[in-house]
């Protein structure tokens, strides 16, 4: 079943971890008085500069060893810096892939080059990374993915496409799935990962834009793009395996239901005292929703925290797929919430930080349902266990 021996324990966190949130707050609350960055709901903005100032206060890659530029902190502390730098959206997006997943995936498959090459830079925030998965029909059926990399002298050459490829446009690398070999019966088989340069010859990237003009999502076109051998990372045909370990650090984290939150918080200071009873039964569910969740992705970062130590990381993709469902749709009604119990024309540029945000969440809200894996491959995850859990009863 789903959470079988997760231990919940870390409801209270350590006491480094709290001190570390005062540490964070103090360096938010600064950076919000001194305009230097200006929050934007949805999606976080890509501020190299305010990654760059993050990174030199150890906050990316706080879990990896510190001969790679990391901490060595618990992953309960980077979930108190996550939480952190959601509840008032700051600009994390030069630096969230590389932070959350591309690092991770280079520590467990890279090569010892790779790492003295991506891993410090990436923690000093001076290297963004984006990710090169999905495909125009494909959904997030990542096995049926077209980009094939053909084997040449020297490396590869990569041609295909890649679509909804957050900051492709900014970002300097991106992890590339692609096929390395013909299909033969098994689709999970003959799919490598490639770190693919974004600025080299072939690349060709467009932007997707958001019905409001704003931009993050691109096309990626790659037309025999030359990638040396020393840029496959881990093993030629090990990319599907690679991959899918990925995903439980992607689905389970606190920015799976709080891309929103800061709405949440406007909301409240909307309602005031006014609220009728409406308005706080509404409210109330929306809060008690949240701790729940909260606690499920606690629990998976504890797991991951005591699994470091113990040199033992459990297979939690499940519980954060399911984390990752929840936290869609409770993304998506605290918007309708806010829509319905304040009576406002909500614009983008609004000096009103509750009519600015409203605008925001409600044309980047329905990204969640495809981010991360779509609403209808989370719950086939979540279906297969729970069915497992059953025939085997």
């Amino acid at each position: 079943m789903l959470f079988d021996d997760v231990d919940f324990s870390a409801l209270t966190l350590p006491a480094e971890a709290q001190a570390l949130r005062r540490e964070v707050r103090t360096f938010l609350a600064a950076e919000l008085a001194s305009g230097r960055i200006v929050p934007h709901l949805g999606h976080a903005q890509f501020d190299r500069e305010f990654s760059r100032r993050v990174g030199a206060r150890g906050w990316i890659g706080m879990t990896w060893p510190r001969q790679f530029g990391g901490a060595e902190r618990s992953y309960l502390e980077r979930f108190v810096v996550t939480e952190e730098m959601l509840a008032v959206s700051a600009p994390c997006a030069a630096h969230w892939f590389g932070d959350r997943q591309t690092g991770p995936s280079l520590l467990r498959h890279g090569s010892e080059a790779q790492k003295r090459r991506f891993l410090p830079a990436i923690a000093r925030g001076e290297s963004p990374f984006a990710l090169g998965m999905s495909e125009p029909g494909n959904g997030s059926d990542l096995a049926s993915v077209r980009t094939r990399a053909v084997k040449v002298d020297g490396g590869w050459r990569v041609s295909g496409q890649k679509v909804w490829t957050s900051w492709a446009h900014l970002a300097e690398h991106f992890f590339c799935l692609c096929r390395t070999s013909p299909e033969e019966g098994d689709r999970h088989l003959g799919l490598s990962q490639l770190i693919v340069d974004l600025h080299a010859t072939g690349v060709t990237v467009r932007p997707i834009r958001f019905m409001s003009g704003a931009h993050h999502f691109n096309e990626v076109f790659l037309d025999e793009v030359f990638v040396p051998d020393d840029m496959v990372l881990g093993e030629v045909g090990a990319g599907w395996r690679q991959v899918t370990s990925e995903l439980a650090l992607e689905r389970s984290g606190p920015e799976r239901f709080m891309t929103t939150f800061p709405l949440l918080i406007e909301l409240v200071r909307r309602l005031g005292g006014t609220a009728d009873r409406r308005a706080r039964q509404v409210v109330g569910q929306l809060t008690a929703r949240f701790h729940a969740l909260r606690r499920m992705s606690l629990a998976i970062a504890f797991e991951f925290t005591r699994g470091a130590s113990q040199r033992t990381m459990r297979d939690l993709g499940t519980e954060a797929s399911l984390v990752k469902d929840l936290g869609t749709f409770y993304e998506r009604d605290i918007t309708e919430a806010a829509r319905l119990l304040v009576d406002i024309e909500p614009r983008p540029d609004a000096e009103d930080t509750f009519e600015r945000y409203l605008a925001e969440c409600i044309y980047t809200t329905p990204v969640g349902t495809i981010r991360g894996g779509t609403t209808q491959v989370l719950r086939t995850i979540i279906a297969r266990k729970l069915l497992g859990a059953a025939g085997s009863a």
